[in-house]
Order: C-alpha cells, then structure tokens, then sequence
C-alpha cells in the first residue's frame, strides 16, 4: 500500500481544522482557510470545521468552565475544536474518547501547541469525567445555546421579534443541494428523469429549481460540464425572474449584473433570454470566475472588473433597462451555508455594509432608463440592509416606485413578506428582494 492510500490519521485533520478555526478568528473567511489546507486532508477538515462551527458558542463557554484564562490562540482552538464536536452524543461525528486521545496526538505534533499538551489532555480529561454538569452549567448562555455571538442575537431579537428563534434554528442546519436548469437546453422535468436514472432522489422547486435530497459532487451530475445546470440556491433564483417580471425580453436590452460575481444570477439572465447583458465586479479575480462560469454555459457577457459606485471609469452613458444590484452584506442570510460568518463578521460591519449599500444604490439609480427597473436584494436577513435601506431610498428619491416584492426571507422552507408567483416553494436561504422602478420623465 502506498502512503497516497494510506488513511489519513484523525488528529492530523483535527490538527489542520484548528488551524483553520484560529484563521478565522483572526479575520480571515472560513472559505479561504480551508481552500488553504492540503487537497487531501480538505473535504475532512471542512467537515469538522463546519460542524465546529455550528457548536462553537457552546465549546466556548464550556472551555471557560475548564480554563477561565484564555490559553494561547492555537491551543485555544485546538480545545474549542474538541469540544465543539464532543460536547453532545448527538450528530457527534466521533465518539468523544477518540476525539479527546486524537486532540491530544494532534497537540503533541504541532510546535504551537506541544508545550500545552499536557494541558489540553488535562481539560479534555475533566471533560469526560463531568460532560454532563459542565454542559448543564453553560444551559443559561444564550451564546452557547444559540451558538452565535451575543450582538447577532439581539439583532435578531430587534429586527424579528416574532422569528429570532426560529431564524437562530435554522441557520444552524445543512442547507440543501439546489440547483438551476438552464431552460436554452432542456426542461425541469426532463432533468429529473435523468436524475433518477442516475439514482439520484429530487424534486421540482420555483421556477427553474430542482431540490437534491442529498448533496453529490457536481462531477456525477448529468450534463453539469456542458451547462445543462448549475448550483444555486433557491433564494438566489428568485433574482432574475422577479427582474424580468412582466417585462419583454426581446426589448430589454440593456441588463447590468452590478456585483455580479460569482455570475450565477449573470448566467440566468442570460438563460431567460436577455439579448445584453454587463456582469460588473470590483474583484479581476472574481470576474475570471463570472467568465469560466459562461464558459460552461455556453454564454457571453461583457464582464467588466470595476467598481460600480465609479461609474465614471466604466459607463458608457447609455441608460439600463433593468439593473440587478446583488450587494455587498453580512451574509447573515447564508450561515447554514458558510457558517463560519457569524463568528467572522463584527456589529459594526452593519452599518459599514449599510452605508456601501446606499452609495451603490444612489450612484446606480441615475443610469437606469425612466421605465426601468432595478432589483435590490442581500443575501441577509437584518432590516438595516433590507427593509430600511430601501424604505430610506424611497423616501429620498420621490421617482421610484416599489413594486411587488418578497421582502425579507427567512432561510427554510417559507419566506416572510409579500409572496409573488415565483417565490420559490421548496427550501432556500434568507434574502431580501425589493423590485423598484423608475416612473417614467
């Protein structure tokens, strides 16, 4: 057997997760780090990050009980890692003896931590020995019973009185596998034949949308490479139809994608028939992304790198027919899927990304044609960057007009606000979506 077949001891992964858990404590985004890891540790170790994650306002409070002194970051997070995954029996993916013995080896192998290994042995030993009491003493945390920070809390609680456990709730969960088909080359049902001719269990879901009952690598997707589908939630679906809603398709063509990176809602757009599309972003990067996604679709736009709040350095001065604003934002909405962001992001980045926002609303309002439309949406469920952001922008500017609009959405299986025709009836993210148009001069 060669080393490349050999399996990959435990505490080598529980080693390369803490790291990425300390990563993102120090600010960097959960995606980054674990892109970071080595390829063949990376699907383990974002597994156990994400379920760390998911239990890291518990593992905090239950390493205070054990060590009310912080101890050094990287063997902090090495211990946090251990007891977020071992903490409860439920959906533990190991049995806590093998998690503490295996944290142990991982802190005797890491300069950074070797000198405290006999401490992290010492803690997680009292662990075992009084899981119970020391859980039941972190019941009354609503950190550790939420397992978000305590200013996320509360800013639920302000915005969604009515909804702030349920939203905490399911933005623990898994979200599902959800994807898009590209309606130029064949029809939801037909893709759901094939995949059940592959064996792969789903269901119709809004307007193009199938729902997977179980995530599979895009590799064993029918026609993925050749574009027949792409992944994208069906919150993120909802874009592109509510845009062209009621609109001719054949006489608006002029569309801007601002922040339009990766491009799915760029691609869609194209898939429902748009002549003209300009997918824009601030990031080269990221526009290299926007491209490789049309590549595979079989599509074209002219994707340009700018900043949309300049549109000196990119606008031709001819007016949109329709502009789709996806905006910069907490992602609070996401979390199920990229629950690293809540221990990421800050209470002050709300207003930051609020103030963004409206400058990206206020300088893109003016290049929109009388009659035209433009969708604002967020991936987030807090008001400051949904409901009052665009409440304010109606109030300054008296030549727009809100139409039919979902609102806020909450991640799951229902939304919150106005229901339109193609609100998606199946799961999805939490979002917000305001469909304003200019009144003609």
């Amino acid at each position: 057997m060669t080393r490349n077949q050999e399996p990959i001891p435990l505490w080598r992964q529980l080693q390369a997760t803490a790291q990425v858990i300390q990563a993102v404590r120090e600010g960097q985004s959960g995606s980054a780090a674990v892109e970071a890891v080595a390829p063949d540790l990376r699907p383990g170790v974002q597994a156990l990050a994400f379920h760390a994650w998911r239990n890291l306002g518990r593992a905090e409070a239950l390493r205070r009980q054990l060590a009310q002194r912080p101890p050094p970051p990287a063997v902090d997070a090495l211990l946090c890692l251990a007891l977020a995954l071992a903490w409860t029996e439920e959906g533990a993916p190991y049995d806590a003896f093998t998690l503490v013995n295996q944290c142990v080896e991982a802190a005797k192998h890491s300069p950074d931590t070797r000198p405290q290994a006999n401490f992290v042995n010492a803690c997680l030993r009292r662990f075992l020995r009084e899981r119970e009491a020391l859980v039941a003493s972190t019941d009354r945390d609503p950190v550790a019973r939420w397992n978000h920070p305590q200013w996320w809390i509360q800013r639920l609680k302000q915005d969604h009185p009515g909804h702030w456990q349920a939203l905490l709730q399911a933005a623990n969960l898994q979200a599902p596998m959800v994807l898009r088909v590209n309606r130029l080359q064949g029809t939801v049902s037909d893709y759901l034949a094939e995949l059940a001719h592959c064996g792969i269990q789903a269901q119709a879901t809004g307007h193009s949308g199938i729902e997977l009952a179980k995530a599979v690598p895009v590799g064993q997707l029918p026609g993925f490479a050749s574009g027949r589908v792409s992944v994208q939630d069906g919150a993120a679906q909802m874009a592109a139809p509510l845009l062209l809603s009621g609109l001719d398709v054949k006489k608006t063509q002029r569309v801007l994608d601002a922040c339009a990176a990766p491009g799915g809602k760029t691609g869609q757009l194209l898939e429902l028939g748009v002549a003209q599309v300009t997918a824009l972003d601030v990031d080269g990067e990221r526009c290299d992304r926007i491209r490789q996604n049309l590549m595979r679709l079989g599509l074209q736009a002219q994707v340009v790198t700018a900043d949309a709040a300049r549109p000196d350095t990119w606008w031709d001065g001819t007016p949109f027919d329709a502009i789709l604003l996806d905006a910069p934002c907490t992602a609070s909405g996401i979390v199920r899927r990229h629950p690293d962001v809540r221990w990421l992001r800050r209470e002050t980045d709300i207003a930051q990304l609020a103030d963004l926002q409206r400058k990206l609303l206020d300088t893109l309002w003016p290049l929109l044609a009388p009659g035209g439309r433009l969708l604002y949406c967020t991936c987030s469920v807090f008001l400051a960057e949904g409901h009052q952001q665009v409440q304010t922008f109606l109030a300054h500017n008296t030549d727009a007009l809100l139409l039919p609009s979902p609102g806020h959405l909450f991640p799951g299986k229902s939304g919150k606000g106005d229901v339109v025709t193609d609100n998606p009836t199946g799961e999805h993210d939490g979002f917000f979506y305001a469909l304003l148009q200019k009144r003609p001069a």
